[in-house]
C-alpha cells in the first residue's frame, strides 16, 4: 500500500497491491480460477452432524497469503463435513478480487477481516477501537450489500512490537505503556526494526509514538524487509522489531509480543463474510462455522502459519490437520 493512503490504517497485512491493477482483476471475472472441488473424506465431527448443508454447492473464497489459505481450507472442510459439496477458489490476488467475487455472486464465503472491510472496502478513514463494536458496524453497514458478517474469531492481524527473550529478561517490558516509559528513562535501550511503511504511516509508527507519548530519536530506529525483521529482532540486533500479530515467525523464533494496552492498532478480527441469499437458503451454515471461528485466536493462527512459512508444509493439510485434532471433523 503506498503512502498515499497514510491517513488510511492498513487493510491487509503486509500484502503490497495497488488498486486500480486489484479492480482490473475484479472487473475480468475478480481473478478467479476455474477452481476445483475439495475432495477431502471427512465427516462429522462436533460440527455437521445430520450433514444439514446436503445438497449445497458451495464457492469458497480466499486471499493467496498462508493464513488466507488455511482459513480458506477450514471453511471448506467444515461445510464438506457438513455435506456440501465444495469449489475452492482460494488464492485469488488481492483483496479487492476477493471481495468482488463474494458480492457480485461468483463465490458464497470467505474469512474476512474487519479492519479490511471497513477501511479498504467501505472507505472509513478512522477505525472503531472496539473489535465487537468494529465488527458490528462492518457487519450493518455490508448488510446493504448482501453481505452477512457472522461473528468473529479473536484473531486479530494486526501491527505489534516484539522483542526476543534475551531483552525481555533484560527490560521486562510486556506492553507499549512500558515500552514507552522505557523510551525516556533509558532511550539508548529502545531501538526499533520496522518497514519503511510502518515508519511513515499515521497508524504506524508516527501515531504509535503520539498515543503513547512516545520520542524515539531517528537513530534508533532502522527501516529493512520484513523478513529481515524478525531475524534482526531474534538476534538482538534491534530491541524491539515491527510484526504481524498472527505471524509464524512469532512462535518459532520464541519472541514476546508487546500488548498494545491502548488500543491503538486498527482491529483485524477474522470472520466469516457470507452471501446473504445464501445464508437464507443454508441457514445451517452459522451454526457449523461458529465453533470453528471461536476456536482461531491469534495463538492457533501463529501455529498454523508456522507450519506453512517455517515448516514448508502445505495450506490445505495444515487446516485439515488442525480440523481433525479438534474433532470438528472425522476422517475417512
Amino acid at each position: 500500500m503506498s503512502r498515499r493512503f497514510a491517513a488510511r490504517p492498513r487493510g491487509l497485512r503486509r500484502r503490497t497491491w495497488l488498486v486500480t491493477a486489484a479492480l482490473l482483476v475484479a472487473a475480468s471475472g475478480c481473478g478467479l480460477t476455474s477452481g476445483s472441488p475439495m475432495v477431502d473424506d471427512v465427516g462429522p465431527g462436533t460440527i455437521g452432524k445430520g450433514r444439514p448443508l446436503e445438497g449445497a454447492d458451495l464457492t469458497v473464497v480466499s486471499k493467496q497469503f498462508t493464513e488466507q489459505l488455511i482459513l480458506g481450507a477450514i471453511m471448506g472442510i467444515a461445510f464438506q463435513a457438513a455435506g456440501a459439496e465444495v469449489l475452492d477458489r482460494t488464492g485469488i490476488q488481492g483483496s479487492v478480487g476477493t471481495r468482488a467475487a463474494v458480492e457480485n455472486g461468483d463465490a458464497d464465503a470467505t474469512y474476512e477481516y474487519t479492519g479490511t472491510a471497513w477501511i479498504t472496502y467501505l472507505g472509513h478513514a478512522e477505525p472503531i477501537t472496539d473489535p465487537r463494536e468494529q465488527w458490528e458496524a462492518v457487519r450493518e453497514e455490508d448488510l446493504k450489500k448482501g453481505l452477512t458478517w457472522l461473528p468473529p474469531a479473536e484473531l486479530n492481524n494486526t501491527y505489534a512490537l516484539a522483542m526476543n527473550q534475551a531483552n525481555y529478561k533484560r527490560y521486562r517490558t510486556k506492553t507499549l505503556s512500558e515500552v514507552a516509559e522505557l523510551s525516556k528513562s533509558d532511550p539508548a535501550a529502545v531501538t526499533l526494526c520496522v518497514e519503511v511503511e510502518f515508519a511513515n504511516r499515521a497508524d504506524g509508527l508516527p501515531g504509535m509514538e503520539k498515543a503513547y507519548g512516545m520520542d524515539i530519536p531517528a537513530g534508533n530506529v532502522t527501516d529493512m524487509d520484513t523478513g529481515i525483521i524478525y531475524t534482526q529482532t531474534a538476534d538482538g540486533a534491534c530491541t524491539y522489531g515491527e510484526v504481524y500479530t498472527t505471524d509464524g515467525r512469532i512462535k518459532s523464533m520464541n519472541l514476546v509480543v508487546m500488548e498494545d494496552d491502548r488500543n491503538f492498532f486498527p482491529n483485524y478480527n477474522a470472520a466469516p463474510m457470507v452471501r446473504t441469499d445464501v445464508l437464507k437458503k443454508w441457514p445451517a451454515i452459522a451454526d457449523v462455522l461458529a465453533p470453528v471461528t471461536k476456536a482461531l485466536d491469534n495463538d492457533v493462527a501463529r501455529t498454523l502459519n508456522a507450519k506453512v512459512d517455517v515448516d514448508g508444509e502445505d495450506p490445505h493439510q495444515v487446516a485439515l490437520d488442525w480440523m481433525v485434532e479438534k474433532g470438528f471433523v472425522t476422517e475417512g
